[in-house]
């Protein structure tokens, strides 16, 4: 535990379409991640150019961000896993350092 009392830890934050969803979060499951978030009509700018966050009458395309936290030791896993199911899929992961308050909730 750090001098803040918080503990070290990965987050992933993954954007996909609403048909990948399901996908993503039985791959952070099996490897291992204890819970995720998912955040509906995420909208942006990038490599595919303007993605809008919702799109009328179809759900199934519109972008959605999951987000998870891992103990540090997982972080490899879940990595691998991702980049496998992201070799014939659109979308994009990020992984970055985080703190959190409550360990015992990502173990």
């Amino acid at each position: 535990m750090s001098q803040s009392g918080l503990t070290p830890m990965t987050k992933i934050e993954v954007v996909v379409s609403g048909d990948d969803v399901a996908a993503v979060t039985a791959t952070l499951q099996a490897c291992g991640a204890s819970g995720y978030t998912v955040l509906a009509a995420s909208s942006g700018f990038g490599h595919g150019g303007v993605q809008q966050g919702r799109l009328l009458f179809n759900d199934h395309d519109a972008l959605r961000m999951v987000l998870c936290v891992v103990p540090d030791d997982r972080t490899d896993a879940v990595v691998s896993a991702l980049r496998r199911h992201f070799e014939d899929r659109s979308g994009v992961f990020f992984v970055s350092p985080t703190s959190v308050s409550r360990p015992e909730y990502f173990t």
